[in-house]
């Protein structure tokens, strides 16, 4: 839980950002030095360099050598796209071909890949992950011949139950199941809650791997209005469970895919109520958490959940190491249901790899880590932005997310982005168009686009190349010219 010293750094960040944000502070204008804030405010040196790490992460702001803090240069702004309208009623899915495409296009070398949101290794500590790998190997070797069974190994499991505490929640490991990854976390919670033909309200766009699993199970989806910053609306939510017959809501709270919102504390504990009060099962991703510097973004709907309605589901694979393949899950009161399903399709997990994860996750330096990577993408978003906004067709949108990898673009409606999507292919760019996320064809003029592969001239050419590609689609719709800033 939040201390005292915790809520008042983050108050003094915000009491900045606000002014940053909307102009009134400008970029290169000097803001006062540590001291000289902590005797204004009356709180300590230390209270006041956290709240400056804090808006440095949110590349607010800049320190420069020798001369103190100052309001760092933010690229042009787009305006936001609208919050979305899907239709009332719930739809089959079908979108699993072209999402497999641009997946297998984002390991494919010779070509540019902005399809999917797979962080490269050049974003991780390659070196402390081997170290550890290579100690779980020399402590742990004998269980390379034991075969892996239970809800998961009890040290990662521990480690996992700590690692929620920064959530907000009060996990045990026994509360924990080790998974392959969160989306197999999320098919387990949704085989143990649901029957093929049931309904599931989830965000609108969604992200294209839940509509596949939902496909694969059957189920129907039923999209919910949600706004590119504050996430799913609920009035809507509320609307949908007094009349559809709703039986599991899947949502991300934190860094929705594909548009990056963040759902607001008090909204977090109302959607807790909601489903709650109706008995309906809420499954949580918790993917990204980590990703966003402030604590209030990275709480948890769970931790406001004393009954066990939420399943929590997360891994490792944005922030730590991809390669280890780690999932895991709480799904609250249906424990002993979903252990049973994971055990029967699946199985349990190498045990010496659930031990390096466990080092990882409770190594000291992992705090410093999570703000490295922070600050390393939130440069990267910032620079894409700057490019679409300069190489995009004028009537571009574009989303502002707090963190993660991933920018969500609506262009004007002249582009098609499945159009766009094969101008694309056809120069060896890959991206994601904005069908892949929903079930109905509502977003056609939309694209995600990714920043997680490694980010060289060759990606800022590319990016500029797909604005490009963009413009020239929208000239032969001859619906709004020129195209040129």
């Amino acid at each position: 839980m939040n201390t005292a010293a915790d809520t008042l750094y983050l108050q003094i960040a915000e009491s900045l950002a606000g002014p940053i944000r909307a102009g009134t502070l400008a970029r290169g204008e000097r803001i006062p030095s540590v001291r000289e804030l902590a005797r204004a405010r009356g709180v300590s040196l230390a209270t006041v360099v956290q709240a400056y790490r804090t808006l440095e992460d949110a590349r607010l702001i800049e320190a420069r050598a020798r001369s103190g803090y100052f309001v760092a240069a933010r690229p042009r702004r787009l305006p936001e796209p609208e919050a979305s309208r899907p239709p009332e009623a719930s739809l089959p899915v079908d979108v699993s071909s072209m999402s497999q495409q641009v997946m297998q296009l984002a390991s494919d070398p010779s070509y540019l890949s902005f399809g999917a949101a797979c962080p490269s290794a050049d974003l991780f500590d390659e070196e402390r992950v081997r170290r550890a790998v290579s100690r779980a190997t020399q402590r742990h070797r004998a269980t390379l011949c034991q075969y892996p069974l239970g809800q998961g190994d009890e040290e990662l499991r521990r480690a996992i139950a700590r690692h929620t505490l920064r959530m907000g929640c009060g996990y045990e490991a026994r509360d924990i199941v080790v998974t392959n990854s969160c989306l197999e976390s999320i098919s387990l919670c949704l085989r143990a809650v649901t029957r093929p033909g049931d309904v599931v309200a989830l965000e609108s766009p969604t992200y294209f791997g839940f509509l596949e699993i939902l496909e694969a199970l059957h189920l129907r989806a039923l999209e919910i209005p949600t706004h590119p910053r504050t996430g799913l609306s609920l009035d809507a939510l509320q609307l949908a469970f007094d009349t559809q017959p709703v039986k599991a809501v899947l949502v991300v709270p934190t860094l929705s895919n594909p548009l990056g919102a963040c759902m607001p504390l008090p909204e977090r504990r109302r959607l807790a109520q909601m489903t709650a009060a109706r008995g309906i099962p809420l499954i949580e991703d918790v993917l990204c958490n980590d990703l966003v510097e402030q604590e209030d973004k990275r709480r948890a709907v769970a931790s406001f959940d004393p009954s066990g309605q939420v399943m929590l589901c997360g891994s490792f694979s944005k922030t730590i190491a991809p390669g280890l393949r780690m999932g895991w899950v709480a799904p609250g009161r249906w424990l002993d249901k979903l252990a049973r399903l994971k055990a029967t399709t699946g199985g349990g997990q190498t045990v010496m790899l659930q031990r390096a994860m466990a080092d990882l996750l409770t190594q000291p330096g992992i705090e410093a880590s999570y703000r490295a990577l922070r600050s390393t993408i939130a440069a990267r978003v910032d620079e894409a932005r700057d490019l679409i906004a300069r190489h995009f067709p004028k009537g571009s949108r574009v989303t502002d997310p707090p963190g993660g990898y991933i920018l969500w673009v609506e262009l004007p409606e002249g582009v098609d982005s499945r159009a766009l999507y094969q101008a694309c292919l056809a120069e060896r760019i890959c991206i994601a168009p904005g069908t892949m996320f929903s079930a109905t064809d509502r977003f056609r003029h939309c694209i995600r686009l990714g920043v997680a592969s490694r980010w060289d001239d060759a990606q800022r050419a590319g990016l500029k190349r797909v604005g490009a590609l963009a413009c020239g689609l929208m000239r032969a719709a001859a619906t709004i010219a020129p195209c040129t800033r």
